[in-house]
């Protein structure tokens, strides 16, 4: 079978139009994901031994298997043993499932970037009468930010390809509209060809984007 470049064109748009429903659910995981990982970072380091062992299982089981694995076992395994959870659908459950997952990542992230920061600097600035907190906020959390940018910036694009998965659960991106569009018209090179296309063009811009920041960061550093 010869490539279509016409139907190749034609598709792209069609495609184009579950991109809110991907970038939706990539920018939702991203933010939240940023705030539990955060949450993580600080009760790894200051909560009591039992919670802290819950919470490192957390990100070692996250960390550890398949995000594909995730999505299954939230959204149909899960159901089976709480009821309630069957009336969530596919949009919610990825977004919840994907930010959990990018949570144990970020909280690594976090967790390397705060030890990056000499720890002398915030013994300096207890000892010149600033509260621990005021001194986390105003000296360490900014430079530890900046160290953080670019593998934040990874792992965004990683949440942006996951969300390729998501269309086994039902859900209609951009991956799930080119399958429709692949078993309709038998044109599987052209659809998933211009899915990839797309996803391609989202992850450059997204590290374009990254490394302004981390050059801006810099600059006014």
């Amino acid at each position: 079978m010869n490539f279509d470049l016409s139907y190749f064109f034609k598709i792209i748009p069609v495609i184009g139009r579950a991109l809110p429903v991907t970038l939706s659910i990539a920018t939702l995981s991203m933010a939240l994901g940023l705030i539990l990982g955060t949450a993580i970072t600080f009760i790894l380091k200051h909560a009591y031994w039992p919670i802290k062992e819950f919470f490192k299982g957390y990100v070692s089981f996250f960390r550890g298997t398949p995000l594909m694995v995730q999505l299954f076992i939230f959204f149909y395994g899960v159901p089976q043993l709480l009821p309630f959870l069957s009336r969530i659908n596919a949009y919610s459950a990825s977004v919840l499932v994907m930010s959990i997952n990018a949570s144990a990542y970020i909280s690594e992230v976090i967790r390397s970037s705060l030890n990056s920061v000499d720890s002398g600097q915030l013994e300096a600035a207890t000892a010149m009468g600033m509260t621990k907190f005021q001194a986390m906020e105003r000296i360490v959390l900014p430079q530890a930010f900046r160290i953080a940018i670019p593998p934040l910036g990874n792992t965004l694009i990683n949440l942006i390809q996951g969300t390729a998965l998501t269309f086994m659960l039902g859900l209609k991106d951009i991956m799930g509209i080119s399958k429709m569009l692949a078993a309709s018209s038998y044109r599987f090179f052209e659809a998933y060809l211009a899915v990839g296309l797309i996803y391609w063009i989202i992850t450059k811009l997204a590290s374009i984007a990254n490394k302004y920041l981390e050059r801006r960061l810099d600059y006014e550093q």
